[in-house]
């Protein structure tokens, strides 16, 4: 009995770390994903990193266990958040082409979010999700999460990161995710751009056509030829991406543990 109550406080605050990470981290966190679903699996992890994880000292049911739970929520979020972010590349992207192909007054419904999303961002970001569910993704963002037991145990409170190098792995990230969703919509914004340019000549050259007739269905077709040619640079841009997924999960995880 008296091992259960040692046990007890740990698991609560494993239980909350992998809880929190999955309300906000891609796949999981999708409104199909039945909320028992969620709350048992995390359960479940909980109760083998327990049974599998070292306890290097007892936790006391006191008023610094809140804090401890705050943390715990903090992190799991932080976790979560770093790996969406990832993937919401791939929106951003989708954001760029849409504007180009005249699609940005059109927007769809996000069964994830509930939030109105571009129709090819939505398109790609589907995409990428089973690209994810293909190579496996979700298991390795769960070893990531039961990482961050070992590293950043539940029983510390003290975090020994300064908030600027948070600040800065942040400021990385964002900038870096920036720059694929560039690489991502570049092929067929370039390509729609020099339609641009060429209905414009043409709208020079002869003035009695009516260009905006002519120019939309001609920028959607080539958005569409474009699309299709460019599916295998968008799948091989989604495995750098997952693989810098895990990396920043990583790198997260040794900056809160101080390593």
């Amino acid at each position: 009995m008296e091992m259960i109550f040692d046990i007890l406080p740990y698991f609560l605050l494993m239980l909350v770390r992998l809880t929190s990470f999955f309300l906000i981290a891609p796949l999981f966190s999708m409104r199909g994903v039945p909320t028992q679903f969620k709350i048992g699996i995390a359960a479940f992890l909980a109760y083998v990193a327990v049974s599998t994880l070292p306890m290097n000292e007892s936790i006391l049911l006191d008023s610094s266990y809140i804090l401890l739970i705050l943390k715990e929520l903090g992190t799991g979020l932080a976790l979560g958040f770093t790996a969406a972010l990832v993937l919401y590349v791939v929106q951003i992207a989708g954001a760029f082409i849409d504007f180009q192909m005249g699609f940005s007054m059109a927007n769809v419904l996000d069964p994830q979010t509930g939030a109105q999303v571009p129709i090819i961002g939505h398109f790609k970001y589907m995409l990428a999700l089973l690209f994810l569910l293909t190579v496996n993704g979700h298991h390795l963002m769960l070893d990531g999460v039961m990482q961050s037991l070992r590293v950043f145990p539940v029983e510390r409170l003290a975090i020994s990161v300064k908030a600027e190098d948070i600040a800065h792995f942040m400021t990385g990230l964002f900038t870096e995710m920036f720059l694929i969703a560039l690489q991502i919509a570049l092929p067929i914004v370039g390509a729609l751009f020099l339609v641009d340019i060429a209905l414009g000549i043409l709208a020079k050259t002869v003035p009695q056509l009516n260009i905006f007739a002519v120019g939309l269905p001609l920028k959607i077709f080539v958005g569409f030829i474009m699309l299709f040619l460019t599916m295998p640079v968008f799948f091989y841009i989604l495995q750098i991406l997952f693989e810098k997924l895990l990396v920043s999960m990583a790198q997260l995880i040794s900056l809160l543990g101080g390593t």
